[in-house]
């Protein structure tokens, strides 16, 4: 009886937790960017996190708008200066491609905001426009601001190459991604709590 008692509970608590986890990939899903919400406002620098379509040119561009005094790209691969990258991005080389650095020891979202945390503050910086994909913005914000309290961070999401946000269970392989990140972003949100970080969600 006690047996059978306790294999109820059990899977119970698994369709609780089933359900608890479901419901939180709804909300992550239904509540990841869909526009940027201040295309204009000027920061110290514009940074660039490595890893999806169209976020070095969506960087690249920014600063060449003029919306910032550089470009930090973290997450670079080692060997690769500007002029490779640009070429590899297909963008034409300008005058003020000497504002443009980057970052080469970042392999991880954490380490991304560690190799700019320590950049920002090498340049004296106190204000960055954060470029990575919409889906993976939720997490860069939680790390870049664990790395750098104080710091002024406005979220650039980028769209390119990647399923639209509202259709994002029907695109290939749209599932799976969403769901990945979600998890990652867990990871990261019980691990900087369990150090006692809190951020809003």
């Amino acid at each position: 009886m006690r047996r059978r008692h306790g294999a109820t509970m059990l899977a119970a608590l698994a369709v609780a937790l089933g359900l608890a986890w479901l419901a939180g990939l709804v909300w992550f899903a239904a509540t990841m960017p869909d526009a940027v919400d201040d295309p204009t406002a000027p920061t110290d620098a514009i940074v660039v996190l490595t890893g999806g379509h169209g976020r070095i040119e969506e960087g690249v561009a920014l600063l060449r708008q003029g919306l910032a005094k550089k470009l930090f790209v973290s997450g670079v691969e080692r060997g690769v200066e500007v002029p490779e990258m640009l070429k590899r991005a297909h963008l034409p080389a300008t005058p003020g491609d000497d504002a443009i650095v980057l970052g080469h020891d970042a392999d991880s979202t954490v380490s991304n905001a560690v190799e700019t945390a320590l950049w920002m503050r090498a340049e004296g910086f106190h204000s960055l426009r954060l470029v990575t994909s919409y889906y993976h913005m939720r997490r860069s914000l939680l790390e870049i601001r664990h790395a750098m309290p104080g710091v002024t961070v406005i979220p650039h999401p980028v769209f390119a190459g990647v399923m639209p946000r509202a259709r994002w269970w029907a695109g290939p392989g749209g599932e799976h991604l969403v769901a990945v990140e979600y998890m990652k972003y867990l990871a990261a949100y019980i691990s900087l709590a369990l150090i006692g970080y809190a951020d809003s969600p």
